[in-house]
């Protein structure tokens, strides 16, 4: 960061500076010298002094590459070492941090080879794919001194393809399916998804760079801002109605049937690939392979509770993988929107949602403004952790809408629907321990994306913030209307 910069150049100007002086207190020394011993000599005595001090600057100057050589390694080294901060105002002392070691540690514990994850031989990565992954990880003041606990978030929407935690899902599938043989780069190949928006995006982004088609199948109800991203970024949208998945024109088995179709078709080039991200492995396995070590790393390995919400379930059981043998003390905690019915699975073990039973459900998912979560099914990713999930929290529209109004009020952090269910949830159960004697345990939450990407639909409910001369209270935005 700019602070581990200043403190490299000045160490460096330092050494400069020590340097030169060290060169001429060297030639000093020895004019000091030939004086003392030719103190009569005349000429001779300024003269032998002034060329052997020659001599010995053009010595100190073959020399000194080699000890700037190893300065410079001594500098990369300085990491993690106290060093005096040269910049006015700030503490005396500040640590500069490298997770490299703490991460590698996080993927050998899983059976991951830590070498998969460098760069070789510079500090910069290639292409789009450099922008995806080792997201920061910031502590929220508001929520943790409300509440008592400590309470972060992986700022996943700073990903830098689709700005979502679909990034790192768009290019898993997309690199497993490389390797198996089923894509291949600049063939004529397109990608085929069934998505609410996120996914849908983030494989647009990966595809340009990768050499490959997107064709996106969406319901009609979603954000139209989303829409409108996946065209600007040259993917083909075909927007549904909305159907249970048991019906075949549902946008997820209308993506599996369009990519059938090109596959059939000996006129069309390349073949169509089927994405599959409710189902595809690969999904959670790019979180059990980066989110979880990240958050391993940034945390030093210190975290009590881990929560998120689930849509695919990719981002919870691959967190939960990774975390869950590091830290068999770590509670992972779903948090569900109004109408899925991931809830009561966690909580009583069958899947039913009352909405659903009274035959009220409008939409194809849930019944409800939140977008990306919550789901009526389970699917192979969540599934892959589900044991390890243990325990829930529902959160309402209501909830959420206020939990994001807070956000920006007492943060300035602008996010989605699913960035607000996730901080409810996290609050609730920081309030939870801390009726249990837990203050100051810390939990981990994931804000997913951009408010941007939900103006139209859920921020249009939402509200303008600053519109009330009333202070908000977290009190208030946990006890919102509580709809199941």
């Amino acid at each position: 960061g700019d602070i581990g910069r200043a403190k490299v150049l000045t160490l460096h100007h330092a050494f400069l500076i020590r340097s030169s002086t060290a060169t001429g207190l060297f030639t000093n020394f020895f004019n000091a010298l030939w004086a003392g011993i030719l103190d009569n000599k005349g000429k001779i005595t300024s003269t032998g002094g002034f060329l052997l001090g020659i001599v010995a600057t053009l010595a100190f100057k073959d020399f000194y590459p080699d000890l700037e050589q190893s300065f410079r390694r001594r500098i990369r080294h300085v990491r993690g070492q106290q060093i005096p901060h040269p910049l006015p105002g700030q503490p005396d002392y500040v640590r500069l941090e490298d997770h490299t070691r703490r991460k590698s540690l996080a993927l050998q514990a899983i059976g991951v080879d830590p070498e998969e994850n460098k760069y070789e031989d510079s500090d910069f990565a290639t292409g789009i794919e450099g922008l995806i992954g080792d997201t920061p990880l910031i502590k929220l003041k508001s929520l943790s001194d409300a509440t008592g606990c400590e309470i972060l978030v992986k700022c996943e929407y700073l990903n830098g393809a689709g700005n979502s935690p679909k990034d790192r899902v768009a290019l898993s599938m997309i690199n497993h399916a490389e390797k198996e043989g089923l894509l291949v780069p600049d063939r004529g190949d397109t990608i085929y998804e069934g998505t609410v928006g996120s996914t849908g995006i983030s494989l647009a982004a990966v595809c340009r760079a990768r050499g490959y088609k997107a064709y996106i199948c969406m319901p009609n109800d979603q954000a139209a801002e989303k829409s409108d991203l996946l065209l600007k970024l040259g993917a083909t949208v075909e927007r549904v109605k909305p159907a249970p998945i048991v019906d075949q024109q549902q946008f997820v088995n209308l993506a599996r049937r369009r990519a059938q179709e090109h596959s059939d078709d000996p006129n069309r080039p390349g073949r169509g690939f089927f994405a599959d991200q409710f189902e595809n492995t690969a999904n959670y396995l790019a979180h059990l392979h980066t989110t979880g070590p990240e958050i391993y790393a940034q945390t030093h390995g210190k975290l009590d509770v881990f929560i998120a919400g689930a849509g695919t379930g990719g981002t919870i059981s691959g967190v939960a993988l990774a975390l869950k043998p590091l830290l068999p003390d770590m509670k992972v905690v779903l948090a569900d929107p109004q109408g899925s019915g991931l809830y009561n699975k966690v909580k009583y073990g069958v899947m039913f949602s009352p909405t659903e039973a009274e035959g009220t459900r409008r939409r194809h998912q849930v019944d409800s403004l939140v977008e990306g979560i919550g789901v009526n099914r389970l699917t192979a990713n969540f599934e892959a952790g589900m044991a390890l999930i243990d325990d829930a929290v529902k959160v309402s529209d209501e909830q959420a809408m206020q939990m994001a109004r807070w956000l920006v009020e007492k943060e300035g952090l602008f996010v989605g629907a699913s960035s607000g269910v996730n901080c409810v949830a996290a609050a609730t159960i920081a309030m939870q321990m801390v009726r249990e004697g837990k203050s100051g345990a810390r939990i981990v939450t994931v804000l997913c994306d951009s408010g941007t990407r939900h103006l139209s639909k859920f921020w249009k409910v939402a509200g303008d913030v600053g519109g009330s001369e009333e202070e908000i209270r977290l009190e208030d935005v946990l006890n919102a209307s509580k709809k199941s």
